[in-house]
């Protein structure tokens, strides 16, 4: 038998990673599923997937296998490609469309993020919420304040969590307590670089709220601080809203539509993420594809808001692919669940006629969102080599559940019923990087009634 490392964990049980992209492959050669798995996670890293007969002997003596039933399903962690943590506290407010619930609820929340002990109370429970519905990575907007930032980070990096986040940029149209220096902003956003892209698992993004309330000399310090940083990330919204994008055309009359505000500016390319882009031309798509810029579906939000509805086969066309993930974006999205956010895309894409899979759905907030956010080499897949971040979902999860999933007849639809139906109550345990930090009260693993870990977050 090979020597106990210092920190392994063996996990078995049923599981499914992919295998290829199932907007461009047939769902059968797009997946792997393992009915009886085996996944070590070594110091974090898994080393070794695949059938537990096979591997058995990797398992050295004295290392406990943690079993998960049949009535269980190991997963890569899900991943949020868009979503604001200040705005938690005002999930559910009413405000009509985009820019009247900004102006009313979201605005005025963030202005209280300048207390760092609120800030602090708030990203607690925000990465609670997260791990708690099986989200192990997200691209999260903070605010103006370099002290949401520093909060978000510190407990992220006390969970040992890979996230992604930035200072929002405002120097205009924006409540005073909001707004940067004219043009400015840019000095706090490098200071934050410095202190927190790298430093473990955490990753910066330049984040300018969107191209109204960013003057055109704070779009070009955008633009120029990625430029000086490769490797960070820069994230917006675009073409979310009708009037949101009449707006644009009155601020940068000289553009030639709402994307090309942020292309004139630099800020297209390699991991670059705009959320929504419901009213996309094809134009639009084009050069996302070409730049390599990727898109965050949001479809929760943009039903809460009446924002619209986007066309995913269009964006993810064959010929000219561009990356997508999913988005809760909390909180104009209604749940922190990834599950009950990829329903909401399922029916988004029903009714514009372009359905979706379950395996395609499943895709983009795992491996599709990894892709998105180029982490695809670290994250989203159970592959030897990638950071060990994982959800267990529990199959029958609520009653009803349980009942319909008697009468599911393949693999699919096993999977639609769990997307349709199931919700953060459907998340049996959390890992990140190997290490065990949600498990939901009363799961059943390895034939012991389990305690939820809910207090270690």
């Amino acid at each position: 038998m090979p020597s106990t490392p210092s920190h392994l964990v063996a996990l078995r049980g049923p599981a499914l990673t992919f295998t290829d992209d199932p907007f461009r492959a047939a769902a059968d050669a797009s997946v792997r599923f393992e009915s009886d798995a085996l996944l070590l996670i070594e110091d974090g890293i898994i080393t070794a997937f695949g059938e537990y007969q096979a591997l058995r002997g990797l398992v050295p003596d004295g290392v406990s296998i943690t079993r998960y039933d049949a009535d269980s399903l190991i997963l890569p962690g899900f991943i949020d490609a868009h979503v604001h943590y200040p705005q938690t506290q005002m999930i559910a407010a009413p405000g009509g469309q985009l820019l009247d619930w900004l102006n009313r609820y979201a605005l005025p929340a963030e202005e209280q993020f300048a207390d760092g002990a609120h800030a602090r109370a708030v990203a607690r429970v925000f990465l609670r919420e997260l791990l708690r519905c099986g989200t192990t990575t997200a691209a999260v907007f903070c605010t103006v304040f370099t002290e949401s930032v520093d909060a978000f980070f510190e407990e992220s990096a006390r969970l040992n969590t890979l996230m992604i986040a930035g200072k929002v940029l405002m120097d205009r149209h924006a409540p005073s307590a909001l707004l940067d220096p004219g043009g400015g902003g840019t000095d706090a956003s490098r200071a934050l670089i410095e202190r927190w892209h790298g430093h473990g698992r955490q990753l910066y993004a330049i984040t300018p709220r969107f191209a109204p309330t960013s003057s055109p000399e704070q779009m070009q310090a955008a633009g120029a601080l990625w430029k000086e940083y490769p490797g960070t990330y820069l994230q917006s919204h675009v073409c979310e809203n009708r009037s949101e994008m009449e707006w644009v055309r009155q601020l940068y009359p000289e553009r030639g539509s709402y994307l090309d505000v942020y292309d004139y500016y630099g800020q297209l390319g390699p991991r670059a993420i705009y959320g929504h882009a419901v009213w996309f031309e094809e134009r639009d798509f084009h050069r996302c594809h070409e730049t390599g810029t990727a898109i965050a579906h949001c479809p929760s939000s943009n039903l809460f808001l009446g924002s619209g509805l986007f066309k995913i086969h269009e964006a993810t066309r064959p010929d000219r692919p561009v990356r997508v993930g999913i988005g809760t974006d909390v909180g104009a999205g209604t749940s922190f669940s990834q599950l009950a956010t990829l329903a909401d895309a399922y029916k988004v894409a029903s009714v514009v006629g372009q359905p979706l899979t379950s395996i395609q759905a499943l895709y983009l907030a795992t491996a599709g969102a990894a892709r998105a956010l180029y982490l695809d080499h670290r994250i989203g897949l159970l592959t030897p080599g990638h950071e060990g971040d994982l959800v267990i979902l529990d199959l029958r999860s609520t009653p009803l559940i349980d009942y319909r999933m008697q009468y599911a007849r393949s693999l699919e639809e096993q999977l639609l019923v769990q997307i349709v139906l199931g919700d953060d109550r459907a998340i049996r345990a959390t890992y990140v990087a190997g290490a065990l930090v949600h498990e939901r009260e009363g799961s059943r693993v390895s034939g012991q009634i389990g305690t939820s870990r809910s207090d270690f977050v």
